[in-house]
Formats: structure tokens, C-alpha cells, sequence
């Protein structure tokens, strides 16, 4: 795996986390992740894993937005790594 695939799993694994953790803290009423933070970490690569994320944790899945953003994401992320692996 090259860098770029690295920088795609690390992000992806910190949005998997981020949306867990903040799961966990939703159903205990600790100290929450700000859906501002979540939604960063989506844009910037983490969008693969916020979706698993969304669907295992069932967390924010009926927020409209957050499909959005990571359903976009997704698509800018796929895009963006086809042409960088076509070369």
C-alpha cells in the first residue's frame, strides 16, 4: 500500500472511532463529539468509514446531513482516488 492508501485507513479508522465513541457517549450522557468534528473528518477522508460507522453504531442515521455530506464525500474521495491510481 502506498502512502495515500495509509492516509485513507488511518482517516477512515479515526471517523470509524469518532462515531463510536461519540455513540457511546450519547447513550451514557458523557462528553460528546461535535457533529462539526464528525463532519471534518468525513470531508477529509474519513467519509468510507463514517458511513460503516453510521450503519453498525446506528448513530446519526437519520440525520439528513450526515448522509449528505458523507454520501458526497464518498463520491469526491472515489473520484479523487481513481485518477491519483490510474497513473
Amino acid at each position: 500500500m502506498n502512502a495515500i492508501g495509509y492516509v485513507y485507513a488511518l482517516a477512515t479508522l479515526l471517523a470509524m472511532l469518532a462515531y463510536g465513541a461519540d455513540k457511546v457517549a450519547a447513550r451514557s450522557g458523557g462528553w460528546r463529539i461535535s457533529e462539526k468534528t464528525l463532519l471534518t473528518l468525513s470531508v477529509f477522508g474519513g467519509c468510507f468509514g463514517a458511513i460503516v460507522a453510521m450503519l453498525v453504531f446506528r448513530h446519526k442515521t437519520r440525520k439528513l446531513k450526515f448522509w449528505l455530506v458523507n454520501i458526497i464525500a464518498s463520491v469526491i474521495h472515489a473520484m479523487i482516488l481513481s485518477l491519483l491510481l490510474v497513473r
